[in-house]
């Protein structure tokens, strides 16, 4: 007997409050709907963003809500219309569509989609399906999306233009990075501020995103890779995907910015801040050189007091930017970053530190909360 066009009943995390662990339950996925996919996960990792939503002082929560964005997964079904995906097809959901219609679809200075409503938080966008309903069941209640996609759930659904198609041979457990952590770094160095060979890059944070950050910085050919990170432990993992030096700001006698101007003779040409939080925003700006010193914001705090720039520091010619998933068009982007992965010209395997059944998400949040991972992937 086949699933289609009959609701799935499967396991699912889901957050029914702010700053609770997420309950494991049994859930109803309905079918999919015109120009949706309903797709069965195989791996899912886990991203600050999810966690920004349990943040009790997060702007625009919603609950309850089945969080996750950096899944992959195999269709199981599709909706009508649905042309360009057919059932065992591997996919990635994506927290950013591309709808390939809009002004911004159509334009290639931003990988933006009009598809998305609200560009001042996204996180709470896309929580509902394009009918205004959910395709969530639980105990006889409705249940929040998540960024379109919701990859914490053995199965979900999501609209045909939050998704990416990929090869049949596609190493699921680690393209699942390819949905928000590695793309956003990494394309933030590529796409973004477009590092040029023989310069000098300081990243702060060294998480995942971060990491990638330090891949794209060297596969640009930076000359000089100055990584920063509060954990020292982030150190050799760093050093071993390129950052040439290692900065803990608990170890130093004066201000980060004011070190990294020091090492590199009034500042880098590219800082990327990969941490979140007006403090750190501040100093990576800091540390860019002036006449044309580009600082890209990656991360963000929830409810960051934001960050106070005044206009002489932007007329000195420094570039104060940010971005969006690192800059990728995200249907058409992603099945290539995944051949790259297959053809060893990324590594993602060095951003994987825990590999966890899916029934242990809390544990890898907490593994996350307390610095000891750089990504988990759950496996359903």
């Amino acid at each position: 007997m086949g699933t289609k066009g009959k609701i799935i009943k499967c396991k699912a995390a889901i957050a029914w409050e702010a700053n609770k662990p997420l309950s494991i339950e049994e859930v109803e996925v309905a079918p999919p709907k015109d120009h949706e996919v309903r797709i069965q996960i195989i791996a899912t990792a886990l991203c600050h963003s999810d966690a920004h939503i349990l943040h009790p002082q997060f702007e625009g929560g919603f609950f309850p809500v089945i969080l996750g964005h950096e899944g992959a997964g195999i269709v199981e079904s599709v909706g009508p219309g649905v042309t360009n995906f057919k059932p065992g097809d591997k996919v990635i959901p994506l927290g950013v569509p591309q709808c390939g219609k809009c002004k911004f679809c159509l334009s290639p200075r931003t990988n933006l989609c009009g598809k998305l409503k609200n560009f001042k938080n996204p996180l709470s966008d896309q929580k509902l399906m394009e009918d205004g309903t959910s395709r969530f069941t639980c105990k006889g209640k409705p249940i929040y999306h998540f960024m379109g996609t919701s990859t914490f759930s053995q199965y979900t659904v999501v609209s045909d233009v939050n998704l990416a198609k990929l090869e049949d041979d596609a190493n699921l457990e680690r393209v699942c990075l390819l949905g928000c952590g590695f793309s956003t770094g990494y394309g933030a160095v590529i796409n973004n501020a477009k590092v040029t060979p023989g310069s000098t890059c300081a990243i702060f944070g060294l998480g995942g995103v971060g990491l990638s950050a330090v891949m794209g910085c060297k596969a640009s050919g930076a000359s000089r890779i100055i990584a920063i990170d509060i954990n020292s432990e982030k150190f050799t993992k760093a050093k071993a995907l390129g950052a040439t030096d290692c900065l803990n700001p608990k170890d130093l006698d004066k201000p980060i910015q004011e070190v990294i101007v020091e090492m590199t003779n009034g500042g880098v040409d590219f800082a990327f801040e990969c941490a979140g939080g007006a403090k750190i925003m501040r100093a990576a700006l800091d540390s860019v050189t002036v006449g044309w010193g580009v600082c890209t914001i990656i991360a963000v705090n929830v409810n960051d007091s934001g960050l106070n720039v005044s206009a002489m520091e932007l007329l000195m010619g420094r570039t104060l930017t940010g971005t969006s998933f690192g800059g990728w068009k995200s249907v058409t982007s992603v099945p290539k970053l995944a051949a790259d992965y297959k053809n060893k010209k990324l590594d993602l395997d060095a951003l994987v530190s825990h590999t966890l059944p899916f029934d242990k998400v809390n544990e890898a949040f907490d593994l996350m909360y307390q610095g000891k991972s750089i990504r988990t992937v759950l496996l359903f």
